[in-house]
């Protein structure tokens, strides 16, 4: 065998084991050593925040779902896919200049408005009608909860008062103390306003 192709048996030998070695490295043992602490220590994170009702799961508390009735609270507008779809993530990709984003905000306001009984000329918090950026947030803004209490209120024969308390039970803070606004998760209060029968 001639020194040229002994050289490619030699380079060919090294790029195997190195991809052997390497896709053990990164596939195996990496991630065995990033989820085996996370399970141990936040068990419900990293089994991905599912959240339960009648021992089944209904959904995760990091992700959004769409609700139909007068009885539920709404959650953000969702662009991902057909809505709320995470193997479609995204936003629309529709910026603030462009008359269709335009034209659709305004129809959502107007939507918006009626459906919680408010006056045409109210004020309707950015969150109503827009989508996040993924198109998944499960949040809301407190405004936007507070502005729905009396019709989810009305619908499921309860007191304003009764409904509120579930909505600051929903509501978390900003995180670490700093950042970001307080916010309600969407999925969470609707299957305590669930829970209530």
């Amino acid at each position: 065998m001639n020194e040229a192709l002994k050289h490619l048996f030699r380079e060919l030998r090294h790029s195997i084991t190195s991809t052997i070695v390497f896709g053990v490295l990164c596939c195996a043992i990496y991630p065995a050593l990033v989820w085996l602490p996370a399970v141990l220590i936040w068990p419900d994170q990293a089994n991905g925040s599912l959240l339960m009702s009648g021992g089944k799961v209904v959904g995760s508390s990091l992700i959004g779902q769409g609700f139909t009735g007068a009885q539920y609270f709404q959650p953000r507008p969702s662009d991902a896919g057909a809505g709320y779809d995470p193997t479609s993530s995204g936003g629309s990709n529709q910026s603030a200049t462009q008359q269709k984003w335009m034209t659709g905000v305004a129809a959502a306001a107007v939507a918006y408005r009626t459906e919680n009984g408010l006056s045409p000329t109210a004020e309707v918090p950015q969150d109503a009608v827009t989508a996040s950026g993924s198109g998944l947030d499960p949040h809301i803004s407190v405004d936007n909860a507070a502005l729905q209490v009396a019709r989810v209120a009305q619908a499921r024969h309860l007191s304003p008062d009764q409904v509120m308390a579930l909505v600051a039970k929903n509501t978390q803070g900003r995180d670490f103390g700093i950042f970001g606004e307080p916010r309600v998760n969407v999925l969470t209060l609707n299957l305590d306003l669930d829970a209530l029968k």
